[in-house]
C-alpha cells in the first residue's frame, strides 16, 4: 500500500510539473506571474549573456532585477509591463523587444537601432532619435527601473574593450537622462568581451556581441501598487 501511495505521489507531482510547465509555456506575459511564481531569473541570461553566475556581478544585478513576484499581484504588473512592451515597440519598430520575467529587454546591437562608430560611443543621429522613442516610453510609465549594460566583441584587447563596453553603457544611460528621465532609475554596467551572447568565431555574431542592452523593471513603487490591488497588502 505504502508503494502504492508513493506511486501515487509521484505521478501527482510529475502531472503537475507538466501542467505547470504547458501553462506557463502558452500563457501570454501577463499570465505568467502567476504561473511562475518566484522563480525568476531568466531575465539575467537576456541582459549578461550566456554566462550568467560564472562572475561576481550575477548576484549583484540579480538584486537590482529582483524576483518575479507571482501571484495575482505578479498577474498585474504582466499587465502593466505588457502594455510597456507594446509602446517601445510603437516608439521603436527596429528595436528587439522582449518580455522576460517581470520585465522588458530591449536590445540594441548594430541592426536594431543604437549604432556606434567602431571604437566609438558618442550617440550619433540616428542612435538619438531611438533614444527619444524609448525616453517618451519612460516618461509615460515612471513605476520601473533601468538596468543599462555594455558589451562588445573580442576583437581588440580585453582592458580596451572593458572601457568601451563601459563608455557605450554611460553614453546611453546619460543621453537618456537629458530627455528628463531621473538618474535616479537607472543601474549601468559592463561587461567587455567577457560576457559574449553570441559566438565571436564569425563576423555575424561578433555584430550582434556589440551591444547594450536595457532591463526595465517594476520598481517598489509598482510592486506594492500591485500587491494592494490584488488584496495582498
Amino acid at each position: 500500500m505504502k508503494n502504492i501511495l508513493k506511486n501515487v505521489s509521484v505521478l501527482a507531482i510529475a502531472i503537475t510539473m507538466l501542467t505547470g510547465c504547458e501553462a506557463t509555456r502558452n500563457a501570454n506575459n501577463q499570465q505568467k506571474g502567476t504561473v511562475i511564481g518566484a522563480a525568476g531569473g531568466a531575465i539575467l541570461g537576456a541582459v549578461i549573456g550566456n554566462n550568467v553566475g560564472k562572475k561576481g556581478d550575477g548576484g549583484e544585478l540579480g538584486a537590482v532585477i529582483g524576483g518575479v513576484v507571482g501571484g495575482a499581484a505578479g498577474n498585474v504588473i504582466g499587465k502593466k509591463m505588457d502594455k510597456q512592451a507594446q509602446r517601445i515597440e510603437e516608439e521603436i519598430p527596429g528595436a528587439e523587444v522582449e518580455r522576460v520575467d517581470d520585465g522588458i529587454v530591449v536590445n540594441f546591437d548594430e541592426n536594431s537601432g543604437v549604432y556606434f562608430a567602431t571604437n566609438k560611443y558618442d550617440i550619433n543621429s540616428a542612435s538619438q532619435e531611438t533614444l527619444n522613442g524609448l525616453a517618451r516610453v519612460m516618461q509615460e510609465y515612471p513605476q520601473t527601473n533601468v538596468l543599462v549594460v555594455g558589451h562588445t566583441d573580442s576583437t581588440g584587447s580585453a582592458d580596451y574593450n572593458m572601457t568601451l563596453s563601459k563608455n557605450r553603457a554611460q553614453a546611453v544611460t546619460n543621453y537618456l537622462v537629458t530627455q528628463g528621465i531621473a538618474s535616479g532609475r537607472f543601474t549601468t554596467q559592463w561587461y567587455g568581451e567577457e560576457q559574449p551572447k553570441y559566438t565571436n568565431d564569425t563576423a555575424e555574431g561578433r555584430s550582434k556581441n556589440r551591444r547594450v542592452t536595457l532591463a526595465i523593471v517594476p520598481n517598489q513603487e509598482m510592486v506594492n501598487e500591485a500587491k494592494q490591488e490584488a488584496g495582498e497588502n
